[in-house]
């Protein structure tokens, strides 16, 4: 599940840094203000990269989730992209933990 999910949120730290520089351009929405929730987001992206083996870290890439569709509000675009990436976080997590259900099916096996 790691690989997945990890590989999910490095996409959505390019999408939110692409995103960031569009509605700097785009939008009324002040540079600072911009920098300011996109920088802490991409941020917190990588940090549950390493942190997906803990419990709840899923549970915050969902919060992270509705996040990123919420900024459709200031760049209307996102909320398709957001939808986007929530269904690769989920088709992520679905399919990683069963992935991992395989593995450890195969190690029982074999030990």
């Amino acid at each position: 599940m790691r690989t997945l999910c990890s590989s999910t949120l490095i996409g959505e730290v390019l999408l939110l840094l692409f995103a960031a520089l569009v509605a700097m351009r785009l939008t009324d929405v002040s540079t600072a203000t911009i920098w300011a929730v996109s920088g802490p987001a991409m941020v917190l992206c990588i940090l549950l990269c390493g942190a997906l083996s803990r419990p709840g870290a899923v549970t915050v890439g969902w919060a992270l989730q509705i996040g990123l569709i919420a900024s459709g509000f200031i760049l209307p675009t996102m909320f398709v992209l957001g939808a986007v990436f929530a269904g690769l976080w989920w088709s992520s997590v679905h399919y990683g933990r069963k992935i991992d259900e395989i593995k450890a099916a195969r190690a029982a096996q074999t030990a």
